[in-house]
């Protein structure tokens, strides 16, 4: 009987224990509002890297491959963005990858055959020029498909589907199916490289900055909801996302930095300078590379725009309903315009990126960039019902799926198998997303 009796109270010391853990894990995210979602992605994401360490020797989570990852990622977490806008007012873009292909393409036209007769080769205003030609060009795409679908009712998905052909076949008629090398000298710092970076100092300078102004986004997001009498979260939550957001940021920064440049190219610089080698080498920091800078820059302005502006207000609500929109007297068709011309826009800065990473501009450039650009965007949280998306979920999602990407060509895995393992990743991240509203209802 005392047996009994002493057990039972072990149960329920046991069980208070465990409630009262629970307890305070709920109550930790309900004061710090961390998104439960974004946290689970983050989780796998650890999980990914971890296992894709451990099976590939200890080669993946090594500086120069996160510091190649993030390269590789820039130009698709550019395009996941847009991809979300497009996604949240239930529509589809299947061309993203074609239209990468095809302004890359004229702009590798631009550069290296056309404003070298005008201006001389490597001359600053090449890639000024460049990059507004391709960005102009992408906005007429976008807006040209945008039209289509608002005004004469055609589906997205139709729309899109056609463009994916047509601009894939225009980008072979630009140069009749030739690549075009070298890319102009100033044009290729934004494809990341030895001369794309910024170095350690300007590294450290842009990471202090970046906590400087987490801290800010902080203390003005406590000061709006003091204003509106809205409730504010308890002090230690705010000191908690503080702290979180700097680790994460001067983090990224020491990586970035304790990958050097190669041997070669330290010692023809030592050379070139007159600088004496040491005997352990000149280990010269990388830094952050410049597309990942422009990616997180429009990371930064696209979720402005969503957030902040009246036209991020609209694209939820036609989305969540598009008649209620409507009858509101937001018009829906303007707003279709706007948001597939600005998907054009940031194709053309993601094959700024890209075609600069290679220093060429190929017809196979963008080929299921479309793929991985809708599976980035619906694992980050976007759904495909409309309505609900982020814009730091698609960057994340974007990196989700380049270190799958990644860690195959390093287990040796072929091109065939990595593209059914996307697949499978595209249609688990759906249906989860599927679960999880249905769940929330």
């Amino acid at each position: 009987m005392a047996e009994t009796i002493q057990s039972t109270t072990n149960s329920k010391t046991s069980g208070a224990a465990g409630q009262a853990e629970g307890s305070f894990v709920a109550r930790f995210f309900r004061a710090t509002e961390i998104d439960t979602r974004m946290l689970g992605m983050i989780g796998a994401l650890l999980i990914i890297w971890v296992g894709f360490h451990i099976l590939t020797g200890g080669l993946f989570l090594t500086p120069r491959n996160l510091w190649n990852l993030s390269v590789q990622t820039a130009s698709v977490a550019v395009m996941a963005t847009g991809m979300v806008l497009v996604i949240v007012t239930r529509n589809i873009d299947l061309s993203v990858g074609s239209i990468l292909g095809f302004t890359g393409m004229v702009m590798g036209v631009l550069q290296a055959r056309l404003l070298p007769e005008l201006f001389g080769f490597n001359h600053p205003a090449i890639w000024i020029i460049t990059l507004a030609g391709g960005i102009a060009i992408g906005a007429l795409i976008g807006t040209l498909q945008g039209s289509i679908i608002a005004f004469l009712g055609v589906p997205s998905f139709i729309v899109t589907l056609g463009g994916l052909l047509i601009w894939r076949g225009a980008t072979w008629f630009v140069t009749s199916g030739q690549t075009v090398a070298p890319m102009d000298v100033n044009f290729r710092l934004m494809g990341g490289g030895t001369e794309g970076s910024i170095g350690a100092t300007w590294s450290w300078v842009v990471g202090i900055i970046a906590c400087l102004a987490i801290i800010a986004a902080i203390i003005n997001a406590r000061r709006q909801r003091k204003r509106f009498s809205f409730p504010r979260r308890p002090i230690w939550a705010e000191y908690v996302l503080v702290a979180l957001g700097c680790i994460v940021v001067l983090g990224a920064v020491s990586v970035a930095n304790d990958y050097y440049w190669p041997i070669a190219i330290a010692r023809r610089y030592a050379e070139a300078n007159n600088i004496p080698w040491p005997e352990g080498g000149l280990l010269i920091s990388q830094g952050i590379a410049i597309p990942v800078l422009m990616a997180i820059a429009v990371g930064i302005v696209m979720t402005f725009i969503a957030t902040r502006l009246r036209f991020g207000r609209y694209v939820f609500a036609i989305g969540g309903n598009p008649e209620a929109a409507e009858l509101a007297g937001i018009k829906t068709r303007w707003v279709t315009v706007k948001i597939f011309a600005l998907m054009g826009v940031l194709c053309a800065i993601a094959a700024a990126i890209s075609t600069a990473r290679l220093n060429a501009a190929t017809n196979a450039q963008g080929e299921l960039d479309e793929l991985y650009t809708i599976a980035a965007a619906v694992i980050g949280g976007t759904s495909l019902a409309g309505g609900m998306g982020s814009i730091a979920g698609a960057m994340l999602g974007a990196l989700v799926m380049q270190s799958l990407q990644s860690g195959m060509v390093l287990l040796g895995i072929d091109s065939p198998f990595q593209r059914i393992v996307v697949g499978m990743v595209l249609v688990t991240a759906v249906w989860l997303d599927t679960v999880y509203r249905s769940r929330a209802k």
